[in-house]
């Protein structure tokens, strides 16, 4: 098993935003995480990737993830938050190559780094950033920035990525070739993928496991359909969310 969460609980102050919550992720699987605004499913990427204190238990590939130093981490997880925050000038390519630090001797140095420029190169390409590696980050549209943040996580070569919203700020094409890239990613042994997601549609298609969260707490978690089946949905949000989907698809029909 690569990813082993058991009890996870975070609180801020008195406020607790995740009650024991438990999944998994194997080797292939692709787990979407869905639920309704303050379900606590970006809490959960923030505590795997350490970003916020937990209790609980958190392992991968069988090791606790508390006992790793934080460039072995990094190692093997990729973290693609929803938002990003740049204030600085430099360029597509350079920002691209600091998902390579963590297998350097230092930030920019490129010294020990065996496959650093093939990874680099492979990452521009497969994000079409390829053209632009030479302009400056302040001067990209919010889905080029999306996709260079992207790029450098695919440049850190991990065995687990963390989606926060992956489709965020990209138009209906880069989603599309975004989902198909990270499947072919998907693809190769040894690695898994944990997504937040708030489009049900992309969850159900794209998922091979689900975890559907309500203030904090897991309500299911496994398969996919029977995760995000109309009955639990429904319970969530408070909705018939099964209706409305058909409803939406029906403009499309004529």
């Amino acid at each position: 098993m690569m990813l082993s969460v058991e009890g996870l609980t975070v609180r801020y102050g008195e406020k607790t935003v995740l009650d024991g919550v438990s999944f998994s992720a194997d080797e292939g699987d692709w787990l979407m995480i869905a639920g309704p605004n303050g379900a606590g499913k970006s809490t959960v990427v923030n505590a795997v990737s350490r970003g916020v204190p937990y209790t609980g238990r958190i392992q991968l590939g069988g090791l606790d993830i508390a006992c790793l130093r934080p460039a072995a981490l990094a190692r093997q997880v990729g973290v693609l938050t929803q938002s990003h925050s740049l204030s600085y000038a430099f360029t597509v390519e350079e920002i691209v190559r600091m998902g390579r630090y963590s297998r350097s001797r230092s930030l920019f140095s490129r010294e020990g780094d065996d496959g650093g420029e093939e990874a680099v190169e492979q990452a521009l390409r497969l994000t079409g950033l390829a053209k632009l590696r030479r302009r400056s980050a302040l001067t990209l549209s919010g889905g080029e920035v999306q996709r260079m943040f992207l790029a450098q996580l695919l440049a850190q070569e991990p065995s687990l990525l963390l989606l926060d919203e992956p489709t965020n700020h990209l138009d209906l094409v880069y989603q599309k070739q975004l989902f198909a890239l990270l499947r072919e990613w998907l693809a190769r042994p040894g690695r898994a993928v944990v997504s937040v997601v708030h489009d049900l549609s992309l969850a159900r298609a794209f998922g091979t496991k689900a975890l559907l969260l309500d203030r904090g707490r897991a309500v299911a978690c496994g398969e996919t359909a029977s995760v995000l089946s109309s009955e639990n949905l429904d319970r969530v949000y408070d909705m018939d969310v099964s209706a409305w989907m058909r409803l939406l698809l029906e403009q499309w029909s004529a």
